[in-house]
């Protein structure tokens, strides 16, 4: 038989766990499901310096520990699993893993996004490895030369958050630069970070050092790179696999009902920060506590007979 839970958190980034904290904080312990590690993609960011409380700014991965360490204060557990489908029997939400099978009256999307990837190139498998699309993973390296594709806030954010330790190079297609003007002016200043503009990748192949060749177009013609890892920081889409196209329709009934909620990167498009994430994970668990509270008073209402004390000291 299977438990059904209050709760369900689909994601253990910035807004799951902040909506699980809060729900905690009510009594309602939450089924906090998560695919990889906590933290979601502030594990990849260099500087986090516009979330109140670290006036000198704070590492992305340092603050994930700081998450990591507040759950554990709570006895919030995260339970390993990747979503792979949602129903809604009219009742209940059906939540599917690869390996389990929970149900849940109220499921909160916070699934943050996944990468967009090289979709005009081929990798060849040997080198699959060595092409990334997060640099958490990464970050451990020393002394290597990393390529990274794209000219947003991503793109140079990674940049900064690698070339303390190793050689970057910036590959943008075009010529305008689309990340903050802070992390430009931070980028230009480093020795290690070298940024071409107008050169366009068009082949990977394998090197023979086992690297990776890459072959461009710039503006003086054909341009062979040579590096050990190749990152795309293309953009980034919702990661809403589980939830079927054919379904949106009864999915926001479902959010007009406060049954499903989405929270967090999933729904917020270019607006990917820490502390909206928070504010939305925070602010969510308030709804369905208070909607909560709202249905056992209009419950207890019906149950207790006329004349009976004042129910809204419930």
């Amino acid at each position: 038989m299977i438990q059904t839970e209050d709760v369900i958190i689909i994601g253990a980034g910035p807004a799951g766990l902040s909506a699980a904290l809060q729900l905690k904080r009510y009594g309602i312990t939450p089924l906090l499901l998560e695919a990889g590690e906590m933290g979601g993609l502030l594990r990849n960011a260099n500087q986090v310096e516009n979330y109140p409380g670290f006036p000198r700014g704070i590492t992305g991965s340092d603050l994930v520990e700081l998450f990591k360490e507040q759950a554990k204060n709570a006895s919030i557990t995260v339970t390993k699993g990747k979503v792979v489908n949602i129903t809604h029997d009219g009742m209940l939400f059906q939540v599917s893993t690869e390996a389990e099978h929970y149900a849940s009256r109220i499921v909160v999307v916070a699934s943050g996004t996944k990468p967009k990837t090289f979709s005009d190139l081929q990798v060849p498998s040997a080198l699959e490895e060595k092409v990334h699309y997060e640099v958490y993973s990464l970050l451990h390296l020393v002394g290597r030369h990393l390529t990274i594709v794209g000219a947003g806030d991503a793109a140079f954010d990674y940049a900064l958050n690698l070339g303390e330790n190793n050689q970057i190079t910036i590959l943008n297609r075009g010529e305008k630069i689309k990340c903050l003007p802070l992390l430009w002016e931070r980028a230009a200043l480093s020795p290690n970070i070298t940024y071409l503009e107008k050169t366009r990748l068009v082949e990977i192949s394998e090197s023979p050092d086992d690297g990776i060749k890459l072959n461009c177009v710039s503006p003086e013609g054909a341009l062979q790179l040579s590096t050990d890892y190749l990152i795309g920081a293309i953009g980034r889409e919702a990661q809403l696999d589980f939830m079927p196209d054919n379904c949106q329709e009864s999915y926001q009934i479902l959010e007009n009902q406060g049954m499903l909620y989405q929270i967090g990167d999933v729904c917020n498009g270019i607006y990917r920060q820490t502390s909206i994430a928070v504010g939305q994970g925070v602010l969510t668990a308030m709804k369905i506590y208070t909607a909560s509270c709202n249905s056992i008073k209009w419950l207890t209402y019906l149950l207790i007979p006329s004349g009976s004390s004042d129910i809204c000291s419930l």
